[in-house]
């Protein structure tokens, strides 16, 4: 059921199918609209993929796995908490969680930003590639694991092997680390890496000189196979 007003849309999910409820999102994106409120998610699985419209989503309740996949350009807020790999592949836009993720969050997102008001899960931004992930709880085992551009930032403590096998960009963490997965260390925090953290927390009333924030980088020394050093890699792999 929908009840439109303006470019203001109001979207019942209560009787749809997920296919039914995506199909509508999509004519309504294509159509102008620029803000839907989407009530009885229900926990559904894949809503809002593909979107690739200026548009602003609310979900009123918690949704499934791959909750914004494949956006470019979209807004989406979930009053809830999310399944797995919310934000795969996201292109550019924003989506905000106000409750906790499942396993991969933003997983290989390529632009934009994932905010988890909350905790997530393992693998929090695996195989990111420029996007930047927020996460002001905690995050499990894994994170970051072959990381390849982009910020994560971590308010609590994470789970082990944090950046394994990442080659780029950098995690910053405000609470205990579990350990350090292969080829990750840590980086001396800069004056502009505090002034980034200030930047894209104060939104969330979070002030980063609070947290002892920690800097992980990529210590590339697994960049290029060199035989004298295959027990390394043996290790790492």
């Amino acid at each position: 059921m929908q009840q439109q007003i303006d470019n203001y849309t109001h979207l019942d999910c209560a009787e749809l199918t997920t296919r039914q409820i995506n199909q509508q999102l999509k004519a309504l994106a294509v159509n102008g609209i620029e803000e839907i409120d989407v009530f009885n998610p229900a926990g559904r699985h894949n809503l809002a993929v593909g979107l690739e419209h200026s548009i602003k989503i609310r979900f009123h309740g918690s949704v499934g796995y791959y909750c914004g996949g494949l956006g470019d350009g979209i807004y989406i807020e979930v009053e809830g908490s999310c399944g797995w790999s919310v934000g795969e592949n996201l292109m550019s836009g924003e989506i905000v969680v106000r409750g906790n993720a499942s396993a991969n969050a933003a997983a290989s997102a390529h632009g934009g930003k994932i905010c988890i008001l909350g905790n997530a899960g393992s693998r929090a931004g695996i195989a990111l590639k420029g996007a930047t992930l927020i996460v002001t709880g905690n995050v499990g085992h894994s994170s970051a694991f072959m990381m390849q551009q982009g910020r994560l930032i971590i308010c609590g403590d994470t789970g082990a092997n944090l950046g394994d096998s990442m080659y780029d960009g950098a995690i910053f963490v405000g609470g205990k680390i579990g350990s350090l997965g292969a080829d990750a260390r840590h980086e001396m925090m800069t004056d502009e890496d505090w002034q980034f953290l200030s930047t894209e927390l104060k939104p969330w009333g979070i002030a980063a000189v609070d947290y002892d924030f920690k800097k992980i980088v990529c210590a590339q020394e697994l960049y290029h196979f060199k035989a004298k050093d295959f027990a390394k890699w043996k290790d790492a792999y």
